[in-house]
Parts: structure tokens; C-alpha cells; sequence
């Protein structure tokens, strides 16, 4: 016997400046393990704080096989994620990390529903997302941070500058 959908939706207007962030770690190499779960617990923890801004933190399995898993985030508006990620120890985070990946691939993709979307993919081998259908470009200079990827460029700098990162 057919069953009627019950089809609901949101009212999203009292978020007119919603960010939604997909994110991902994916292992490349045995050792990666390691460090896939050293991050998890990281900011499961983080996480736990109830950063300000953050309305909601989902888990997301992508493949077990290569393994990469992640999150999907909900942030209040740009200024508080971007508050968080130049927060310690986020930044301290970020900065080991793309110092040595320790066998992982990192990966984001932002959504904004003022407009604008964007994404980074640090040692992640074959595209997924974004670049597998738009192609994968060098992040450096306007496409180096994501605030300025998104087109908000009154939002600052990065979390770290390309000095930070290619001449330290």
C-alpha cells in the first residue's frame, strides 16, 4: 500500500548569513591513521567547547576505503568562523598540519547563503567535490584564503599567509 511523503522544510530567514562547511580528511598513506585520529579527537574536543558562532557539528563518513570521513558544519555568519579557525588551537592545528600532512589529505568545501562558495584540497590525490568537475587550481595569491576565495575580502587575512606557509 503507497504511503504519503511527509514533506517538511526550514525557514532559514533568521539565518541571513548561514555558512554550511563540508570537511574532510582523507588517510593517503598507512601511517595516516595515525593522524586522522589524533585530529578527530582534536576537535571532537574543540568542538565540545561550543565555539561561538557554531550552530551545529555532524559527523560524515565519505568512503571507508580510501577512509575519509569528516564533518559537516552550520556557522551563525563568515566573522565567527573565521574567528574560530584564527583561534587558538585551531591555528596551531592548521599550521602543523600543512607543515607535514603526516599521511592524510585535507579538504574543504563552504557554501554561503549570501552567495559565494569555495574550497581548498591539501594533499588530497585525485579531486573530488569542486574539482572534479571545475578543475583543480594552485592556491596561492587571491585564491590563497578563503575568505578572500569566497569574494569577502573586508574579512581580512588568512588563518596563515603564503610567507607562513612556503617559506617557513
Amino acid at each position: 500500500m503507497p504511503t504519503r511523503v511527509n514533506r517538511q522544510t526550514v525557514d532559514l530567514s533568521a539565518y541571513p548569513d548561514l555558512m554550511v562547511l563540508y570537511l574532510g580528511m582523507r588517510v593517503n598513506r598507512l601511517y595516516g591513521i595515525r593522524t586522522f585520529f589524533s585530529f578527530g579527537r582534536k576537535i571532537s574536543e574543540s568542538v565540545a567547547g561550543k565555539p561561538d558562532g557554531l550552530l551545529l557539528h555532524e559527523p560524515v563518513y565519505y568512503s571507508f576505503f580510501p577512509m575519509n570521513m569528516g564533518m559537516r558544519q552550520y556557522w551563525r555568519d563568515l566573522p565567527s568562523l573565521l574567528a574560530f579557525a584564527r583561534s587558538e588551537p585551531h591555528r596551531e592545528w592548521w599550521l602543523d598540519f600543512l607543515r607535514d600532512s603526516g599521511g592524510t589529505g585535507f579538504w574543504h568545501e563552504t557554501y554561503s547563503i549570501r552567495g559565494g562558495m569555495e574550497a581548498v584540497y591539501d594533499d588530497v590525490p585525485k579531486p573530488l567535490g569542486f574539482g572534479r568537475f571545475a578543475g583543480i587550481g594552485r592556491a596561492r595569491g587571491p585564491m590563497f584564503g578563503s575568505a578572500a576565495r569566497l569574494g569577502r575580502t573586508e574579512h581580512g587575512s588568512p588563518v596563515l599567509s603564503e610567507t607562513d606557509l612556503y617559506e617557513s
